[in-house]
């Protein structure tokens, strides 16, 4: 099993949704399911701080929606960390007509899967994983984020 952990430092999040934190732990765990052992520590902040991340590791000055960072091997069997940014996220929310919850609950599952090798760079990796997420989220009540057309956008 793969423990879950949750922070929240930007308040906007509890704010606009009091339970942001058992939304994004019940997504990522559905998300855990499929890999093995370990811990995963989620962070809920705003757009600065994910702007920062993002220039200092992805190589550019500008906020994104989400990033996971994969921890290298280690004792603890920590995979890795999953940051969120709330301007950003509530702004795709708004801008494809879903719900805050909606979306948080994908960018959780998304990040989890990339700590679990997911990824989206080639076609065929893009459907397999997109494909995972639909039925992850499906579990969890949350309509298709594919359905028309949308696809998580990384503003890296």
């Amino acid at each position: 099993m793969i423990e879950i952990e949750i922070e929240i430092e930007d308040g906007a999040w509890a704010k606009a949704m009091p339970d942001a934190d058992g939304l994004a732990r019940r997504a990522a765990e559905a998300a855990a399911r499929l890999g093995g052992e370990g811990s995963v520590a989620i962070l809920l902040t705003d757009d600065e701080a994910l702007r920062r991340l993002n220039a200092r590791f992805g190589g550019r000055d500008a906020p994104t929606n989400v990033l996971a960072f994969s921890a290298a091997a280690n004792f603890e069997g920590h995979l890795g960390d999953i940051a969120l940014a709330f301007g950003v996220c509530a702004r795709e929310a708004a801008e494809q007509g879903k719900t805050l919850a909606d979306h948080l609950r994908h960018l959780a599952i998304h990040g989890v899967l990339h700590l679990l090798g997911y990824d989206h760079q080639a076609q065929d990796q893009a459907r397999r994983m997109e494909a995972v997420e639909r039925d992850l989220l499906a579990t969890l009540g949350v309509a298709d984020p594919y359905a028309e057309g949308d696809h998580v956008q990384h503003r890296r």
